[in-house]
């Protein structure tokens, strides 16, 4: 039952909080305005993130009195193996939700947005949110001591979760959506798992993710920003690691990592599809899962509610892989695995959409899209190639272009 209140109060704050939000947004002109980038053909304020960390704040004050005056279990006690600094978590939570809505306003650099995260997670690793061995469930007795190492892991781990969210926010709801999906799928853990800090702080983001999407989802009246998707990211990243001992099994790792798996294939994908271009792995394309979707006809509604049901069935699998044996959890991860693959394959999410293209009026070499005639005639001239290829194989092959009636006139002759 404090469950549902610590979920009722973050709804109710992130509701409320919203419409001032919102003006706040449009007097620091923190607007995203249409462009080739964006699909959004409203101009739409940002900073929504305050909202959602509004509901946050709001939920951990209803836990904090529910403990002391209403004789509520306490949750804010971590795994014995752990010691874990809960007002530091908060203060790297807050450093987040700063650098955010920093960039909401200002546009950092993304040297600076990534200095942020990177402070933000260095405060959590030091507040005792570490992994200090991973076990293998494959291998009797097999533990990997991480030691010192421990830090940078987790950094990475937690810099990495925030912006595989940050990513993938490019449709209205999505990544609230997703980041919904992902924290009551990890709740679930955490109560399997008796793990009341990951739990409380689990409900508390699906209730505010919840109550964002009232306004968040298409047409969106106010978007995340920065200010949001980088702290769902961060706050997903931190309940994963408090749902599991300092002594963690690998499939305690992995189980998180299935559950946000949509938005981790989108960031792997990008990774390798800027590389196949030969251009910066910062650089942004329209190649993302639900740019493909767009490309396929899909208004937004339907693509996101497409990757919505993507999520579930990861989740789903998530949780099933949580109850079985060692054999039916790799084929259930198999399973998983196969499925989005074939999805991902299926929407072209590794091919590139930028290029390459000398322009003979500025003598440079420029990035192109498939919006500028520059792409549809490099399309042109590579297709052209490939079949002047083609041509050049075929007269190679012996016999293939003679007429086979000269072959049986021939053969006749011979005999």
């Amino acid at each position: 039952m404090p469950f549902l209140y610590v979920a009722a109060a973050s709804f109710l704050t992130t509701l409320l909080c919203v419409p001032p939000v919102r003006r706040l947004a449009y007097r620091l002109n923190a607007i995203d305005y249409p462009s080739k980038r964006r699909i959004n053909v409203e101009p739409t304020p940002r900073m929504g993130g305050l909202a959602v960390f509004a509901g946050l704040a709001a939920a951990l004050i209803v836990e904090i009195y529910g403990i002391k005056h209403l004789g509520w279990p306490p949750i804010l006690i971590p795994h014995p193996s752990m010691t874990i600094n809960y007002p530091m978590l908060g203060i790297a939570v807050l450093v987040i939700v700063i650098t955010g809505a920093v960039d909401d306003v200002r546009q950092l650099s993304p040297r600076k947005k990534l200095a942020g995260q990177i402070l933000a997670a260095c405060i959590a690793a030091t507040g005792g949110l570490l992994i200090g061995r991973v076990v293998n469930p494959l291998i009797p007795g097999g533990e990997i001591e991480l030691g010192w190492f421990a830090y940078p892991i987790t950094v990475v781990y937690l810099v990495a979760f925030t912006n595989i969210i940050n990513l993938i926010d490019g449709l209205d709801g999505l990544a609230t959506g997703i980041s919904g999906i992902a924290s009551l799928s990890m709740f679930s853990f955490a109560i399997l798992s008796h793990r009341g800090d990951a739990a409380a702080l689990a409900i508390a983001l699906f209730g505010a993710c919840l109550a964002f999407l009232r306004y968040n989802f298409h047409p969106a009246s106010i978007f995340l920003g920065d200010s949001g998707s980088l702290q769902l990211g961060f706050v997903l990243g931190t309940i994963s690691l408090l749902n599991v001992s300092r002594t963690a099994a690998l499939t305690s790792l992995i189980i998180p990592l299935i559950v946000a798996g949509v938005p981790i294939i989108d960031t792997f994908s990008a990774i390798i599809r800027r590389m196949r271009a030969h251009v910066s792995i910062g650089q942004a394309d329209k190649g993302h899962i639900h740019h493909r979707l767009i490309q396929e006809g899909y208004d937004q509604r339907q693509a996101v509610l497409m990757i919505y049901a993507w999520c579930l069935l990861l989740s789903l699998g998530a949780m099933l892989i949580n109850q079985v044996s060692v054999g039916p959890r790799i084929f259930i991860f198999i399973a998983l695995f196969v499925c989005s693959a074939f999805f991902a394959t299926r929407l072209h999410l590794f091919e590139p959409v930028l290029r390459h293209h000398y322009n003979p009026k500025t003598h440079r070499d420029e990035i192109v899209t498939p919006e500028d005639e520059a792409f549809a005639e490099e399309e042109r001239a590579a297709a052209a190639a490939h079949e002047e290829r083609l041509e050049h194989l075929e007269q190679l092959i012996p016999g293939k272009n003679e007429d086979p009636s000269s072959r049986g006139r021939e053969h006749k002759d011979v005999h």
